[in-house]
């Protein structure tokens, strides 16, 4: 639980996912006497991240907000549209199927939905206009090649 509160590279913009709301209105207090552009979600269903089956909190400089999938104007999911794989190297292969363009539309939905909340993040624009870089980014193929430039650059 305290490593987002202490992680050496002091990141001036840093998106993390909780286990519980108390959690994450803790770590929201906390981050709010830092300088940093910070957003903390947690799935109201359970989720330490945004799932879409479902309302999720966001907890931002800004203040509280509950984001739901048709903010991003797509439907609910179920929790089996998203299973993560069964083991590493199935979830492996789950997310390079995501980022070759070849994940499902619900596997997508939720990586560009998660991707918004770290754009928003980081540039300070809405989820909305996030969700649409990312899909526009992961469509497109530029965040595959820049996962293989992290992967050589990491490497080293």
């Amino acid at each position: 639980m305290l490593g987002p509160l202490v992680n050496p590279a002091f990141p001036k913009h840093q998106l993390t996912g909780v286990f519980n709301l108390e959690l994450a209105r803790l770590y929201g207090y906390l981050f709010q006497k830092t300088d940093q552009q910070f957003t903390i979600l947690y799935a109201l269903d359970g989720y330490d991240e945004i799932s879409l089956t479902g309302p999720a909190k966001a907890i931002r400089n800004h203040g509280e907000t509950l984001i739901s999938p048709r903010d991003f104007g797509i439907a609910e999911l179920t929790a089996d549209q998203i299973s993560g794989g069964d083991n590493i190297p199935s979830s492996a292969a789950i997310f390079s199927a995501v980022l070759e363009g070849k994940g499902t539309e619900a596997q997508q939905n939720v990586v560009c939905a998660n991707a918004a909340m770290a754009i928003a993040t980081a540039t300070d624009c809405s989820p909305q206009v996030g969700y649409e870089k990312a899909k526009e980014s992961l469509l497109s193929g530029s965040a595959n090649t820049a996962f293989k430039t992290l992967k050589k650059l990491s490497a080293v």
